[in-house]
This record gives C-alpha cells, structure tokens and sequence, in this order.
C-alpha cells in the first residue's frame, strides 16, 4: 500500500538529528504536534486519517462506527507492526487484525448497540514510513440518540472532542462533507471554539463525488464563500463498496486524482486538491515546527561549544608519549600549585569559599583568637595561687620569721607559670599544621588528572610540614626557655616591689572607655521562655556591659548587663541540639539575669563561639575555673592558719601583685612571638621549599614517565570532551542543511470568518442553529452570494445623450417577515426619471472651408 510520501522524505531530516543529539547524551525533544479529526458522524473522518499515515485498519460502515477515542501513537522503527496498550505484549502484524481488535475493545466497553465512551484505545504503530506523530480519531458529533446512546449523547461527545482539541499542540482537521450545508458544519464551529484565530484549523471537504448532478463545491474549495484562515481541501475517500471490494489506497488515489483532473469546476485547482495534498499541507506543518525549534537548539549548541573551546584545543595538541609534554605538564603542575598555596595564604585567590573559614582566614583566627583564648583557659587560680605563694614564703624562711618578702618566692612562682605556656604554645601549631594540610589538599586537587603526581607532592609536602612543625615547636619552646632563664625585673612595664605594696587586693580591671568590641546574633535559651526553647537576639558586647535587642536595627533593646564579675562556662549540647551553647556565670554566685543563675547562649558553630569567648576575653570576662582540691586536710588547714598572720597576708599580697605584672609581660611577649615564629619557621617555609624544591625532589623519586601516566577517569573525560566537541559541530552542521533543505511556509492572513458562529451549551441543547445559506444541491442553479464591495457614488443622468434603451434592475429578494406579522408589499421597481422637455438632436459640425492654393 502507499504511503505518506511527505512524511516520508521527514524521516531522514528527524533522523540525522535524533543521530546527532543521541551522541551528544542529549534527548532531542521535537515534541511534533498531534492531528485530530472533527466532524459529524459518516463525514468520513476516518477515511482522511487513514489516507494520511498511508494504512488500512480503521473500522468504516454506516451511522456511527467510531464510538471511543482512538489515539493513534506513530514510532518511526524499522520493522512494521502494531501493539495496543490493552494488549501487552501482544504484537499484530496484520492490519486487518489491527482493525478487528478495535472493533472488539470497543464492543467490550460500549456494547453493540451504538453505545459511547470517553475511554480511549491506544494504539502504537511501528513503521519505517512514519514520524514520531499522535493521531486522535474522535466519534463523530450527532444531536439525536439512538440505541443505547443516552440523552445527553451531543455534551458528552462535544466535551469529549473539546478534551484532544483544546491543546495548543494539536492540529484540527475540520471534516464537512460537500452535501450537506457547510454554513451547519459542526466541525468549524467546534473548532471556532478551541481555536478563534484559525491558526490551527484545515477545512477538508470530502464527498465531493457524491454531490447531486450539477452542483459542485467549487466556491468553497476557493475559499470564497466561507472563507477559513488556511482554507479548504477536497478529498474524495473509498466508498464502501472499494473497501469490500479490497480497493487498496494506492488505486484510490489514482481515482481520486483523475476526478479532479477531469471534473469541469475543479480541473484548474487539481493540483491543490486530493489526499496527497492534504499530506503535503500536514507535512509541511510538521516541517515548520521542526524549523521552529531548531533556533533554540542551535543556541544551545554554540553556548557548548565556546564552554569547551579552550579544553578542545589544549586535549587537540596532546600527546601521550611525548617527554616534552610530560616535562612542561610537570612543571606546570608545581608552579601552579605554589601559587594557589600562595593565594590560599594571602588571601588573593579567585575562588572565594563562601561556606567556612579556610586557609589564611582560618590561620588568622587561629592566631589572634584561639591561641589567646587557650592561654586564657590556663589561667591560674586565685585561692591556689595565693596557696602556692603562701607554701613558697613560709618554706624559705624556714625555721626563721621573715621580715622582708623574699625575691625567691617571685621567682619560683612566675617560673611555674611561664612553664604552663608551653602547652597552648605547641597546640597553636598544632592547629596550624591541621589547617596547612587541608590546604594543601586542596590546592593538589588541581593534579587529579595524574593521580600518581598528585598523591607523592602530597606526600612531600606534608613531610616538609611535619619537619617545619618539629622545628617550629621546638623553637616555641627555646622561647620559654629564653623567659625562664632570667627573669627581667628591670622592665619598663614591671611594677615592682615599691608599687607591689601599694596595690590593693581587689583587683583593678583596666578599661579604656566603653567602646563596642563585637556585634552579632546569638540565640537566648533560658531568658522567660520554657524549657528547651530559644530566641535569637541581636547582641551588642562593650568594654563595661553586653546588651541585647530584638533586631539588628539597634531601636528595641531588651536587657543591657554589666561585665563586672562575669565568668564564660562551656555547656555540653543536647543530644537533637546542633548548636554550640556556652554560659555567662556570676563569680560570686549571684543571678546574673533576672532569676537566673547563668545567661545561656548559643551560635551555630564552634568557630562562632570562639569569636564570641575571644571577645569577651578582651571586655576582661574569663573563663571559668574549676576549683582543684587540696593536697590534704593538714595543707587547708596551714593555708586557713596563714591567713591569721597579717605579716605573711601583707608579703602574700605583694607576691601575688608582683607575679600578675610580670606574667601579663610574658603573655604579652608570647602572644606576640608564637604567630611570628609559626609563621617563618612553617608557612613562608613551605611556600619557599614547594617553588624552588618540590620540583627537584619529584624528579628524584624515579621514573616521571609513571609519575605523569593520566588517571582513567582524566582520559576518559578527555576522550568524552573531544567526542561531545565534534558531536556538537556535526549537530550544528545538520542543523544548518535542515535549515536550507527545508522551507517554512507562513501563516495565511487572516480572514473574516464570523459567519462561524460558536456553539455554546443552550443553543447544543435546543438543537437550534441557524442556516447561513441554502443547500449546496442547489448553489449551482441560483446565483451565489458576492463578496461585499465599497458601493460607488450615483452618477446624474447624461440629458446630451438620448439612449434608446436601458438594463432594467435585477429582481431583488424580499427580506423575511417577522414571526406573526402580516407579509410585506412587494417592492416596486424603480422607473428612470423623465425630463421635462424633449432633447435637441446634436448638430454635427461642418467640414472647414480649406483654403485656396496660392498660384
């Protein structure tokens, strides 16, 4: 049987770009539009569907045949069958057997007594002559039930046509058969709905061999008569005698183009008429929707191909066993790595982390607020301090009774101190050394592609760090040791011995105004709310008090709370709780907020709470200190005893004075020195051994040939990248040969097609349309209706000239008497006017006299 040529010559084109996007790992989505079928029962719908995909299985006979949906699933495919949905698994490669099922699925949900249903049959047809399409063959529109149709058969099938048409994607073949009234057509009317503009609507007549004798459809056809925005295209189908009689479509169309070419009203548009050109106009729909989309995809394409061009030409110039390559790579990698280590470290990198701290940020903080919060958290107690001093007086007098404060005593105390030192000193580096090799780790990441490279440089450097970490502490510890050799009392900020003694016991905590020292938000947890409840708060920490307020606007301020006599205490967090919770406690035991005895508060990580505890520290709130327990009963009773002996309290005092001012040098001097050393002895160590040693160490491990072998998975990427390149070019090639190898037609202008009126649901229910015109059986006897012309201006009568005769006016229709109204008197018709007085012959001038010639 023949098919549909057009759709065929489309397969090529979708082909070649399915080909090219497949091998891109990218679907291409043509998303074709679907065509549907619309009429009244018999016009022959399914007849100009079957007609269209070029095969023979739909059911066809008389009154209403089609009575469920058929949804019609074309897959271009190299072998040729059928499957329905109902039927998994089930193949038919017979198209009769095609056409016995659909009937049977329709009888099983309808019965057979012409009963409809909105339930669809999906049908799938492979085929090597098709497109990817969706054809719908819908029940034909009918007013009157019959059988075991129910009353309201008309809503059903209207709301069940309005379902499939009503999409933007489908395209809505308009049936009306040529003898009966077009003006009545369901079908225009129905899709005058669904599409106003006609953008997707095709007038197709058909029956026109079936007219009675001597009238034809030929104003129509042209589109002059009711005119629709793409027109009107005559079909003549099978009769149901050809189908019995196993007339298959290849004979039809030769029929079907001889009637037209010998027909008197349709041999000079022969050529616009018949199923063929039915399936040229649908295909050449498909082929501007094609060319629609492809701007889009090219646009994709081209944005791909520049993502890739600088990785393109650096893999076109690879190759594998050149040593110069290896050799420059090698290079390339160290250098690069140096300088990404130096950007981490400075702070001048092009990739901003915007998720945590890292590199010089991290090492910043570990610098100037963890470190100096460690060496807060060893801070000394008070009672046992004094203790200590009071042990170190009494067991270096002796058996005697000192009368002067003994230097001794000092000195063995501010010893035990600066001792204490070393432990926040080494943990410093530690942390340091935890941050370097994160950094380094991802500074290498860059190597991946030569996983061999990138796994002994980490090993290098972070055996350079280890070593840079050894020497760095044991130079932080020669530092202690330096302070703990001599002891400086001769320092410009020592206070000695004369202004030791007049130092009161209170301590005097040093202020320098009340300036803001740190803004944020933290959660409150335990401030009038229940229990496990928190509130985020905007907080404000000053040198004399932290204040908090509803917002960061800084206008509704809820509590301010004075620093004096303030201590931080850690909080371990609940087992659901995420957050980090600390405490601010009153030394003396006292509420510290309203009836509370500590002030909770909470950031969302650790290194938000260090920052907090950082600046606290510096508003001169320390840590808490857990109170150690004495030796034994007998060493609290001697110190309680001590306290008796106001000559051992006084040297006590001085003591204790004495060891604050000489630790705050020592910690001043440490606080100071730590950064600096870690910082030489470690980092600037490192940056300088990766660019002028790294390389050489590298080349020492043995064959670089194994050290530059590239990872599989950097070859494979490599091998994907060129792949999608030429793929991409390739598509666009296509692309273009589409777009020159095709013609995408436009849309017709629009016309006046408001003699379609649209059904609306009274007028469906009364079954009251209105006639426009008369039957088309008898257009050909009785003059046709004219296009409407600009009427031109009445000109006077010509009194010079005397016609001797005149065309009387054409007869003129009476208009339609009103319902119940007596009829109108027929018109007269109007006589030429009269003169008044006869015309005067016209005189008809003399020859000139012609003159003499001179002699």
């Amino acid at each position: 049987m023949a098919g549909n040529v057009g759709m065929e010559q489309l397969i090529p084109v979708v082909n070649k770009l399915q080909d090219a996007f497949a091998s891109l790992g990218v679907p291409l989505s043509l998303d074709l539009p679907q065509i549907a079928v619309v009429g009244s029962q018999s016009a022959g719908k399914s007849s100009v569907l079957e007609n269209f995909v070029g095969r023979d299985f739909l059911p066809r006979g008389s009154g209403i045949v089609t009575r469920r949906p058929l949804v019609l699933q074309l897959f271009h495919s190299k072998q040729e069958y059928g499957e329905f949905i109902h039927c998994k698994g089930r193949v038919f490669t017979d198209f009769d057997l095609i056409r016995k099922e659909i009937e049977q699925e329709t009888d099983r949900l309808t019965g057979k007594n012409k009963g409809v249903s909105n339930i669809p049959i999906n049908l799938r047809v492979y085929s090597p002559h098709v497109l990817n399409l969706t054809l719908i063959d819908l029940p034909g529109m009918t007013k009157v039930p019959v059988g075991d149709q129910p009353p309201d058969i008309e809503m059903q099938i209207r709301n069940m046509l309005l379902e499939f048409i009503s999409k933007e994607n489908c395209l809505i073949l308009a049936i009306s058969p040529a003898n009966s009234d077009l003006a009545n057509s369901d079908a225009l009317k129905i899709a005058k709905e669904v599409d106003p503009l006609g953008l997707r609507t095709i007038g197709v007549i058909t029956k026109l061999d079936l007219m009675d004798e001597g009238t034809d459809a030929k104003d129509i056809l042209e589109n002059r008569l009711l005119p629709l925005r793409r027109g009107y295209i005559g079909v003549v189908n099978r009769s149901q005698k050809d189908i019995d009689g196993k007339k298959d479509i290849r004979s039809a169309l030769v029929a079907e183009r001889k009637f037209f070419l010998s027909h008197p009203a349709y041999r000079h548009m022969a050529d616009r008429m018949g199923t063929s050109f039915l399936q040229k106009v649908l295909n050449q729909q498909l082929t501007n929707h094609i060319r629609a989309t492809l701007p889009s995809l090219q646009n994709r394409l081209q944005s791909q191909l520049l993502a890739m061009e600088k990785e393109v030409e650096e893999y076109k110039q690879f190759r594998p066993d050149d040593p110069t390559r290896k050799t420059k790579a090698l290079m390339i990698m160290v250098n690069t790595l140096g300088q990404d280590l130096d950007k981490s470290i400075e702070g001048s990198g092009s990739q901003v982390n915007f998720e945590e701290l890292s590199g010089g940020a991290k090492i910043n903080r570990i610098f100037h607020e963890q470190f100096p919060f460690e060496l807060v958290r060893m801070e000394y107690d008070e009672r046992e301090l004094r203790r200590e001093i009071t042990y170190a007086i009494t067991n270096i007098h002796a058996i005697r009774t000192g009368l002067f404060t003994p230097d001794m005593a000092f000195e063995a105390i501010v010893k035990k101190q600066v001792e204490r030192l070393k432990a926040p000193a080494l943990k410093c580096v530690d942390m340091v050394v935890s941050e370097m090799t994160s950094v380094i780790r991802k500074c290498t990441e860059k190597m991946g592609r030569y996983p061999h490279l990138r796994e002994e440089s980490e090993r290098i450097v972070n055996q350079k760090i280890r070593e840079n970490e050894q020497k760095t502490k044991d130079q932080l510890i020669l530092l202690i040791n330096i302070e703990l050799a001599y002891m400086n009392t001769n320092h410009e900020d020592f206070i000695g011995f004369a202004n030791a003694q007049q130092r009161s016991e209170a301590v005097v905590k040093r202020k320098v105004g009340n300036q803001v020292i740190r803004k944020g938000w933290l959660s409150l947890h335990n401030a009038g709310m229940l229990k496990g409840m928190s509130k985020d708060l905007w907080f404000v920490l000053t040198a004399e008090n932290i204040m908090w307020f509803k917002d960061d606007e800084e206008k509704d301020k809820k509590y301010m709370l004075p620093l004096d006599n303030l201590k931080i205490r850690d909080i371990e967090s609940g087992f659901m709780s995420r957050r980090i919770i600390f405490a601010l406690v009153n030394s003396d035991g006292r509420n510290v907020y309203k009836d509370q005895r500590q002030l909770e508060l909470s950031a969302e990580n650790q290194e938000e709470v260090d920052g907090w505890k950082a600046s606290f520290l510096r508003a001169g709130v320390y840590p808490e200190q857990t109170n150690k327990k004495y030796g034994d009963e007998k060493g609290r009773d001697d110190y309680d005893q001590s306290q008796s002996n106001p000559q051992l309290e006084r040297q006590v005092e001085v003591i204790r004075s004495l060891v604050a001012s000489y630790l705050g040098i020592v910690n001043k001097t440490i606080k100071d020195l730590v950064p600096k050393t870690v910082m030489h002895l470690m980092i600037n160590n490192l940056k300088e051994f990766i660019a002028t040693e790294l390389l050489a160490h590298l080349y020492s491990t043995g064959d670089q040939s194994s050290l530059m072998e590239e990872s599989a998975e950097e070859a494979l990427h490599r091998e994907e990248t060129l792949r999608l390149y030429h793929a991409s070019k390739e598509a666009l090639r296509i692309i273009s040969e589409v777009n020159t190898s095709t013609v995408s037609t436009p849309v017709p202008p629009p016309v006046d097609d408001e003699w379609i009126k649209p059904d609306i649901p009274r007028a469906l229910s009364n079954g009251n349309v209105a006639s426009f015109t008369r039957s088309a059986n008898s257009r050909s006897s009785i003059s046709l209706p004219a296009v409407p012309q600009r009427p031109e201006p009445l000109s006077q009568p010509n009194t010079s000239v005397n016609r001797s005769s005149s065309i009387p006016p054409g007869p003129v229709r009476p208009a339609p008497a009103a319902p119940g109204s007596a009829p109108l008197p027929v018109p007269m018709i109007p006589s030429r006017p009269v003169s008044a007085q006869p015309l005067a012959t016209p005189r008809i001038p003399d020859r000139p006299t012609v003159p003499d010639r001179p002699n």
